[in-house]
């Protein structure tokens, strides 16, 4: 009895690790990053009155965002989520950050500046855009589509997602796949999950 008993068990075992082991190797398997789109053109001001455009960003992995400096609601949780990313990778030269405002006319140079300062955003490479705002409006929704409207009855007057976009070194706009493998296309700036999910791939860009 014993020994049918011990066949049972080893019979149990090897059937659990047919079927437990790829799941757990899948587990730990680097996402595979699919191609959305070409990253769109752009040069606009930074924080510092100097211009910056996306030839800027050649070579490096960076991360895209549309925000205004006066957001009541979803802009300090996306940008303090934004400062955990730059800190991940602080002092990596080919990573790098864009923030363009959607309140161009409110935010200055010198607004962003101060921004950027009272959030914590010290990465060399971390740029607050501003300039024309047609032409942002455009990079928004056209450029990256990632929404970006004005809205007179909306908390702070503006409308905008709170996604983030990600760019490989040639200009490329990236993503992981969902569970049932279609492109994510974007990185939820609001969830942390989410954001871990993009450090991640971070990573796995950098090392291309």
């Amino acid at each position: 009895m014993k020994k049918y008993s011990y066949v049972g068990v080893a019979f149990i075992i090897l059937i659990f690790g047919i079927y437990a082991v790829p799941k757990i190797v899948n587990k730990f398997k680097t996402p595979e990053l699919v191609t959305i789109g070409k990253a769109p053109e752009f040069k606009f001001t930074n924080q510092d009155g100097e211009q910056v455009s996306n030839s800027f960003y050649t070579n490096k992995v960076y991360v895209v965002e549309f925000f205004f400096t006066t957001c009541p609601t979803i802009c300090p949780i996306m940008n303090e989520n934004m400062v955990k990313i730059q800190d991940e990778f602080y002092g990596n030269l080919d990573f790098g950050i864009a923030s363009f405002s959607i309140n161009p006319e409110y935010d200055s140079p010198e607004i962003l500046k101060a921004y950027a300062k009272s959030h914590g955003a010290t990465l060399k490479n971390w740029h607050f855009l501003t300039g024309n705002k047609e032409k942002i409006y455009e990079l928004a929704n056209k450029g990256f589509a990632l929404y970006a409207g004005e809205n007179a009855e909306a908390e702070g007057g503006f409308e905008h997602s709170g996604m983030f976009a990600l760019v490989d070194k040639k200009g490329n706009i990236r993503s992981r796949k969902d569970n049932l493998g279609n492109p994510i296309a974007f990185y939820d700036g609001l969830d942390n999950k989410t954001v871990q999910q993009l450090k991640e791939d971070i990573k796995t860009l950098l090392k291309e």
